[in-house]
């Protein structure tokens, strides 16, 4: 097989995968019109559709398809046999692309960055922050990180710390005008930041004592999704926020923002790092896994 024929089937591979010819591109570190162009290119040589394509959506023809389902193995054996050079090398060697959500990727991740590039030079490590709900295989991820241990089948997760929990704060300002509430039935008298999915709906704000748990529903004239612009909203004495401990712990510590119902606070689910159980362990990959147990915070 000539070099140009592997190209081809990779970029189709990579459009396929994605129903996409810019993710297709940025995976494969060339421009959407080379791809389209090697995807022409095959499709003129085997004389046979394999993609249909709309300005709106990709989709796989029943050629496609079939074709699709004997090369993902074949790529998949070419990978790992590429990864298994790692072996004879000092350091993992290629790329590693995680999904995180941008909530908690700055305390989970921030910490481990530094450490894992300088102990593996030869590693490429691209980090995706978003709120948004991601499908990892379909978007090109190696691994994914969330709260909580509900997956979908097919997937593999590895616990990881630190465990996260949401803290309320206020500016002193703020609690100058309002009494700190002592208890979650004291909300009602205050103004609060609305919590907001990235989908727009929102969730209570829940607490834990004694064995009771109790969730409300806050009310306020403002609603974010963004805890950095919560943070900002509740140093301005707008109203009081719910947050990440860990997000409001330097405002805490310097003063500039105080934490109430602390006894009430419930402790977050654990964090897991999540990847395909089909998908060959890469080098790199474990790198990461290895680098977050090791520089986990203990709880």
């Amino acid at each position: 097989m000539r070099a140009t024929d592997l190209s081809e089937l990779a970029a189709f591979d990579a459009v396929a995968r994605h129903r996409s010819f810019r993710r297709a591109s940025e995976e494969r570190g060339v421009t959407a019109s080379a791809i389209s162009h090697a995807v022409s290119n095959l499709e003129s040589r085997v004389g046979i559709r394999l993609l249909n394509r709309t300005t709106r959506s990709v989709s796989l023809t029943d050629a496609g398809a079939m074709l699709l389902s004997q090369l993902s193995p074949a790529f998949g054996d070419i990978g790992s046999a590429l990864d298994a050079l790692n072996q004879f090398r000092d350091t993992p060697f290629g790329k590693v692309r995680i999904n995180a959500p941008n909530s908690i990727a700055p305390f989970v991740l921030g910490p481990v960055i530094g450490p894992l590039i300088d102990a593996n030079p030869n590693l490429e490590l691209e980090i995706v922050a978003t709120d948004r709900l991601v499908d990892i295989v379909d978007e090109g991820f190696d691994a994914g990180i969330r709260l909580g241990e509900s997956l979908r089948d097919g997937m593999t997760a590895v616990k990881i710390n630190p465990r996260l929990r949401l803290t309320v704060v206020g500016s002193p300002d703020y609690f100058t005008r309002h009494p700190a509430p002592e208890s979650p039935a004291d909300l009602a008298a205050h103004v609060c930041i609305r919590n907001l999915y990235p989908s727009g709906v929102s969730y209570p704000w829940s607490f834990s004592k004694g064995g009771k748990d109790i969730d409300v529903d806050v009310r306020g004239p403002l609603a974010l999704h963004d805890h950095e612009l919560m943070i900002e909203a509740a140093l301005a004495g707008i109203a009081i926020a719910y947050v990440w401990e860990d997000r409001a712990r330097p405002y805490v510590e310097s003063g500039r923002l105080v934490a109430c119902l602390t006894d009430w606070i419930v402790s977050e689910d654990w964090l897991y790092l999540y990847y395909p159980t089909r998908k060959y362990l890469s080098a790199g990959l474990r790198a990461v896994i290895d680098a977050l147990r090791i520089n986990a915070r203990p709880t």
